[in-house]
């Protein structure tokens, strides 16, 4: 007889999923509705409602405090009554495309110094395009290892080589540039650098003052996600570039609205051919709907606010730094941040950091952002506070004596040995 063939029995995805739960998934049972997709509740500002109670937010990205500017309000509100959520309908290409798309790309062209600018309907698949558009198999793209997801999935479409240099490590970005420049030498093809100007979890720069000194010694594009540096870094706003002096040697600047904007969408800004080459290319603006009108030109009153209204930039750094200063007085880690993202990095274990969110949500009432691993080692739990020009000296000292308080019980091993689960 022969012998009978065994063939494996393939496994179904959903079994594999429910197995699994993903890096984050896996904490899903304590904390879902907590720190994970906790509901924040009222009105955009210092003091919200989470699960009822009152607290003192310092997890929204509204740098500017623009979110509730009445003048944005206003406008936002006209818009939307003249033109519904729905107009234009359709992508820019083919019906979606109107003369306020156009004058807000003038304003932000004109604002980060740019010779054109194209506006997106989202920030984070327009980064992903982006980088599919400018390269092919021929291209070689070196990029900072903590660079942004939406550069990481950018990233994953590229057929071609990419070089990875440790986070802001320029000696190693040289090494991978001369990695890249003989592999263009053959294929001929191009490199493409590309950071972030703030990097939004740990606040600290992207050197981009450093890279753009490489372009002396070697021939690459360079491309900076600006997120977070968009309306909060450089003399006039315009971004970590401005800040750097060095917004002429970006040869691609990208911004969201998200964060100083206080709003949805964004824009790449650039040469003139490269801009309009980006244009007929971007398949996340090609095959998706234009940012709605109402959006668009709330988008324009914002960008206008932040050119002509100085004293919200310079009430925000008032609050970063007294925040930022108060903390590390109390003896606390701040990491490297030269921004106003303002980690606070404390070293513990699981149920320590359960114990030390309760603590500081349901006894002191402050409400930050949590970050656990894999974004951070296992044994560290990072709280992420923005602050923003909305907050007060008042909400600053509060926050910085309820933070020496978490410090001592962690220092001291107060908190009891328990995972507290947020689910009940």
């Amino acid at each position: 007889m022969g012998k009978i063939l065994q063939t494996k029995k393939n496994m179904d995805i959903f079994d594999k999923i429910n197995s699994t739960k993903g890096s984050l998934g896996q904490y899903s049972k304590i904390s879902d509705g907590y720190f994970m997709f906790p509901k924040l509740e009222g009105e955009i500002a210092p003091r919200m409602k989470f699960r009822g109670k009152d607290v003192l937010c310092w997890s929204l990205n509204n740098y500017l405090g623009l979110a509730n500017h009445p003048e944005v309000r206003k406008i936002d509100a006209e818009a939307a009554t003249a033109y519904g959520l729905g107009y234009p309908m359709g992508a820019r290409m083919m019906s979606g495309h109107t003369t306020n798309h156009e004058k807000f790309e003038k304003m932000a062209a004109e604002f980060v110094n740019k010779e054109s600018a194209y506006l997106l309907n989202y920030g984070y698949q327009g980064m992903v395009s982006i980088i599919d558009a400018l390269v092919d198999r021929h291209d070689v793209i070196v990029y900072d290892s903590e660079a942004h997801a939406c550069i990481m999935d950018g990233l994953r479409l590229h057929f071609g080589k990419r070089f990875v240099f440790p986070h802001n490590d320029i000696e190693n970005c040289e090494k991978q540039l001369q990695r890249a420049t003989k592999l263009v030498e053959e294929s001929g093809g191009g490199i493409l650098v590309i950071t972030e100007g703030v990097f939004g979890m740990a606040g600290d720069l992207g050197k981009l003052d450093r890279i753009a000194e490489l372009k002396k010694k070697y021939n690459f594009r360079f491309l900076v996600d600006d997120a977070h540096g968009f309306g909060t870094m450089g003399l006039t706003g315009a971004g970590t570039g401005e800040h750097f002096g060095v917004q002429d040697k970006i040869d691609l600047y990208f911004a969201t609205f998200a964060k100083s904007m206080a709003g949805i969408g964004g824009f790449i800004a650039g040469n003139k051919d490269i801009i309009t080459y980006l244009r007929f290319n971007l398949r996340s603006q090609i095959y998706a709907k234009a940012l709605p009108m109402a959006m668009t030109i709330g988008a324009m009153k914002r960008l206008e606010i932040i050119r002509s209204h100085p004293e919200y930039r310079k009430n925000l750094w008032i609050i970063v730094k007294a925040l930022q200063n108060g903390l590390k007085e109390a003896g606390l880690n701040l990491g490297k941040t030269e921004s106003p993202v303002t980690p606070v990095f404390f070293k513990c274990a699981l149920f320590q950091v359960t114990q030390l969110i309760y603590d500081l949500r349901e006894n002191f009432g402050v409400f930050c952002s949590v970050v656990i691993y894999p974004v951070v080692p296992r044994d560290v739990v990072m709280l992420r506070l923005i602050p923003t020009a909305s907050h007060t000296l008042e909400d600053v000292e509060y926050t910085v004596k309820a933070f020496k308080e978490l410090k001592r019980k962690i220092d001291n091993n107060l908190y009891p040995n328990e995972v507290v689960d947020f689910s009940k």
